[in-house]
């Protein structure tokens, strides 16, 4: 089995991650991506993210049409912090040996893998692939190779189209009253609507 995981806080869900999963899925010839919402997520500790189970649905939603994409829960029912270690010791003891578990990050969480816990054994548990985002365009795989030796030879580089949106800038339409049609599905538009999300200004990535 060769398996896309992509995750994120997903606060929102938007069309850029969609877009992402399946450049992913079609490049490198995944049976599937799975979506997996954090659930607590420690580099995010001090900003305030919607509740997981609001998360979780946005994504449930927007993924519907896809029967190449799935969703699950491994990370908002763990309790305590969420360390991508952690998921993928769990997935690789469920799914066995056999599966090729390919993460996909974008730059800028490239960039931090250093800090992440025990970064070193999680590439040697997946191949990471690796998407741009228009605000991260100078990471160094040089550079990250003399603190993770070995990476320059797993990461796989997606030829993805760039997308300039994201969740913060989501949340700050909302919260001033612009609308982000087209920035995300239309029923997750409609989600946010209906559950008043973001109405008012938050910080956060």
């Amino acid at each position: 089995m060769r398996i896309g995981i992509l995750g994120g806080t997903f606060d929102p869900v938007h069309i850029a991650h969609l877009i992402v999963a399946e450049e992913a899925r079609i490049q490198l010839d995944l049976e599937e991506v799975v979506f997996i919402p954090t659930g607590q997520p420690w580099l995010k500790a001090d900003q305030p993210i919607s509740p997981a189970n609001l998360r979780m649905e946005m994504v449930r939603v927007a993924i519907a049409s896809n029967p190449f994409f799935r969703l699950s829960s491994i990370e908002v029912d763990r309790p305590g912090p969420t360390y991508t270690l952690d998921t993928l010791v769990a997935l690789r003891e469920e799914w066995g040996r056999e599966a090729e578990l390919h993460f996909i990050l974008g730059t800028d969480a490239l960039q931090e893998l250093p800090r992440w816990k025990e970064p070193n054994r999680i590439i040697e548990l997946c191949t990471p692939v690796v998407f741009s985002r228009p605000e991260y365009t100078n990471v160094s795989l040089e550079e990250l190779e003399d603190a993770l030796p070995g990476i320059t030879g797993k990461v796989r580089v997606l030829r993805d189209p760039q997308i300039g949106v994201s969740g913060t800038e989501i949340r700050r339409r909302v919260a001033g009253g612009a609308s982000i049609r087209y920035l995300v599905p239309e029923g997750v538009g409609r989600f946010i609507l209906e559950h008043r999300l973001y109405c008012k200004e938050e910080a956060g990535g």
